[in-house]
């Protein structure tokens, strides 16, 4: 049996050291578990997206962990589909790839395929998720017998599978209906995402929804809408054994809460706004589609 870590949202930069002090007893837990394998879902920096200095400091914190790190792209890492100021392109791909190989994977362990999924990509329209989509496919497609387990940074839902557009928290309906037909027409048994700075473990028409918690820091409710899951900067890291799937529930050690107005300074204004030091437009609860 495969001890697997997934740990997200580390905020991770040499300039920008707001969350800097909650890497050491996240490092510290990680190397206490003796794990076959490190999944990061994502938010690895502050602003690798805009930063080569961030994604070289991040790379270089995931050697420190004592097992090999896989890693997936979140928002602060490659833009994002969409957005006006961050979109997810080459440079900022080429980038992240630069420093992490894929922004894709997958990866057999006991009996199961680990598959790491750029959701950045999901909306774009454009070539590179188009071949995302045709990759995912075949390889779930080979998975020969494996049980198969989703990473990524942007959870599919929040509330329900047919819900409407939750904007900036979750995987836009049109993608995600795809996505879900491949749950279902696959067996996938988990989905492993971040993004969402809380902790849920929840299964649904007989898959698992995990949301792992942030190391970085918590969001605030003037910057997030009323949503299921628990804050707790303390931790609820995940530990995946696989081979008989036990996920147990970890605290890695004390974190250190940090002072919004102190930590906003030194952030471009992008990562004020992804961070929270912005505050977006009000929020509100989203409509489920028909």
């Amino acid at each position: 049996m495969a001890r697997v870590l997934q740990i997200s949202d580390t905020h991770l930069s040499p300039a920008k050291r707001q969350f800097a002090a909650n890497w050491a007893p996240l490092r510290d837990w990680a190397l206490q578990q003796h794990a076959a394998l490190v999944i990061h879902t994502g938010d690895l920096t502050v602003d690798g997206a805009d930063s080569e200095e961030d994604m070289r400091e991040g790379a270089q914190l995931m050697r420190s962990l004592g097992a090999p790190v896989l890693a997936v792209p979140g928002n602060h890492d490659v833009g994002e589909a969409g957005n006006p100021h961050q979109p997810v392109n080459a440079t900022r791909l080429g980038r992240w790839r630069r420093h992490f190989e894929a922004d894709y994977w997958s990866h057999d362990v006991d009996g199961w395929r680990l598959i790491g999924i750029d959701s950045m990509l999901f909306g774009d329209g454009g070539d590179e998720e188009a071949q995302q989509f045709d990759w995912l496919v075949q390889a779930m497609a080979t998975a020969e017998g494996r049980r198969i387990a989703w990473f990524t940074h942007r959870p599919l839902f929040i509330d329900a599978p047919d819900e409407g557009d939750t904007g900036y928290w979750s995987i836009k309906p049109a993608p995600r209906a795809r996505l879900l037909e491949l749950v279902g027409r696959y067996g996938v048994a988990l989905v492993a995402t971040g993004h969402l700075h809380k902790w849920r473990d929840v299964e649904v028409a007989g898959c698992r929804y995990v949301w792992c918690a942030s190391s970085g820091f918590l969001v605030g409710p003037d910057n997030q809408p009323d949503m299921p899951g628990e804050k707790r900067l303390r931790g609820r890291l995940r530990v995946h054994d696989v081979g008989r799937h036990r996920c147990t529930r970890r605290h890695p050690g004390s974190f250190h809460t940090v002072d919004r107005r102190r930590a906003a300074r030194g952030l471009s204004a992008e990562a004020r706004r992804l961070t929270g030091h912005v505050r977006p437009p009000p929020v509100t609860r989203w409509p489920r589609s028909n």
